[in-house]
């Protein structure tokens, strides 16, 4: 159940990447290069992670390399809860992108238990 979860969870976030990357981009820190490049790198490894964990292939190599990658797009979420951006037109309410800090440690945690 877990591994369909983060499957989903992965899956979905990683197709959001390229519908809507002007959003994502928007919660890179401005003094980071290349934005675009990073959202669809982070988008096509999300897209893997879910795609892998959903057929029940890779599982062992989403839980070696997924905890370093929730870890490496960490400082985006740490953005985001500092200066709250807009999304498909709405800005999110400062209490979702705080609590989305401490949501990261819990993944990163359950991803080893996948």
């Amino acid at each position: 159940m877990l591994r369909i979860f983060y499957g989903i969870l992965f899956l979905g976030a990683g197709v959001m990447h390229f519908v809507n990357e002007r959003a994502f981009m928007s919660i890179i820190p401005k003094a980071w290069p290349f934005k675009r490049f990073m959202v669809q790198v982070s988008g096509v490894i999300e897209i893997v992670y879910g795609t892998l964990l959903l057929l029940n292939r890779g599982t062992r190599f989403v839980k070696r390399t997924g905890p370093a990658f929730l870890l490496a797009v960490f400082p985006a979420n740490i953005n985001m809860a500092l200066k709250p951006s807009r999304i498909g037109g709405k800005t999110i309410p400062s209490w979702v992108t705080w609590l989305r800090l401490p949501l990261q440690w819990v993944l990163i945690k359950g991803i080893k238990k996948i």
